[in-house]
């Protein structure tokens, strides 16, 4: 037999893969999976029903095209048909948007910390990652802008950041876009776009009608609870959403997906009435954490941060021994999702057993 093996890109060598938040260890008492940001509600009903029916036909491709998904979505944000694109989750429309805007040594710059998926898929799209350092948790604009270069390509705005919950508000974002070249793309990532609250953060899509460098992800993961089902789309003027469906891996988006998400978004206004209880809940959990003496961000995410520097090892491992999952981030902090009443309580508890305070 050779010594020989198969050949690589020698890029794969440099990063590992991306690792999903982690499920609890089931520990005596109930378990509660705060990892991955996920709604703790599965579908509506309605939802359901259409589920169900959509997979009597998973024998058929789905419709390439996703055209009464794309259509809904177009009716839903009053935008062209041709401005979207859809894929497999938001990250796989991202991914989709790299490849087709990135020569080996074309820049891509984003805020750090930020989605743990952005280094990954900037290298293998042979692009070079430019991160600019967070400013008080959450993007520093004005660094960024002195970031590009005449190799910088895409620009991501996390907003709110992930995983910090941070935003960015009107006024800067204007100022910041206004910097950006026509010839360079910002992509303003919203995946957690429902739960926000703070009426100075704009909408994206808002944004993106006056300015064709500007496009806009979302997705059907967070707020409209079918993550198991990876839809996402993107809202962009025709050429960038044109370069989307170019790179789209054929059949991307199932039949069931496609069904679920036009089926969530006719059920939006009970959907939301479930994100406006997360969003209390956020609130309570903030508020609770403050009073124990934890530095939390404000945060218009499902999700609050905890800055734990060396100690976050140790803390996730504290909320496992009790059966709670929660996103450490060696070194830097716990991200830790916001789930039903309960798993909140949950985690409250096992905080505030936490010796140490940041």
């Amino acid at each position: 037999m050779s010594d020989l093996s198969p050949r690589f890109r020698p890029v794969l060598g440099t990063f590992p893969a991306y690792k999903p938040g982690k499920a609890p260890v089931v520990a005596a008492g109930e378990a509660h999976k705060l990892s991955s940001n996920e709604s703790p509600y599965g579908p509506l009903p309605s939802v359901l029903e259409v589920i169900a029916e959509a997979g009597s036909g998973i024998n058929r491709y789905p419709d390439n095209g996703a055209e009464t998904l794309i259509g809904a979505l177009a009716e839903r944000f009053d935008v062209p048909a041709g401005h979207v694109a859809v894929g497999c989750g938001s990250v796989g429309v991202l991914k989709q948007l790299m490849e087709a805007s990135s020569d080996p040594g074309d820049e891509i710059l984003y805020a750090w910390r930020s989605f743990e998926a952005y280094p990954t898929l900037a290298d293998l799209a042979s692009a070079t990652s430019v991160r600019v350092a967070l400013q008080n948790e959450t993007h520093d604009l004005a660094a960024m802008a002195e970031a590009i270069t005449p190799r910088t390509r895409l620009i991501l705005v996390c907003n709110p950041n992930n995983p910090t919950g941070t935003v960015v508000r009107e006024q800067e974002l204007a100022d910041f876009l206004d910097r950006v070249p026509g010839d360079c793309l910002v992509v303003l990532d919203e995946a957690y776009r429902e739960y926000i609250r703070d009426p100075e953060v704009p909408d994206g899509i808002d944004l993106y009608r006056g300015r064709e460098n500007v496009a806009v992800l979302r997705t059907f993961s967070k707020a409209y609870g079918l993550a198991g089902l990876r839809v996402g789309f993107l809202i962009g003027h025709e050429p960038v959403a044109e370069a989307v469906r170019k790179t789209m891996l054929p059949f991307t988006v199932s039949t069931v997906g496609q069904a679920a998400a036009v089926a969530s978004l006719n059920a939006e206004d009970e959907l939301f009435e479930r994100v406006e209880t997360v969003v209390k809940e956020r609130d309570r959990v903030t508020a609770a954490l403050r009073a124990d003496g934890w530095s939390v961000p404000d945060t218009e995410a499902n999700f609050v941060w905890l800055r734990l520097g060396d100690h976050t090892t140790e803390f996730a491992s504290a909320c496992d021994a009790v059966g709670i999952a929660v996103r450490p981030f060696a070194g830097e902090g716990a991200r830790v999702s916001i789930g039903t009443s309960a798993a909140n309580d949950a985690f409250l508890t096992a905080a505030s057993a936490f010796p140490h305070r940041f």
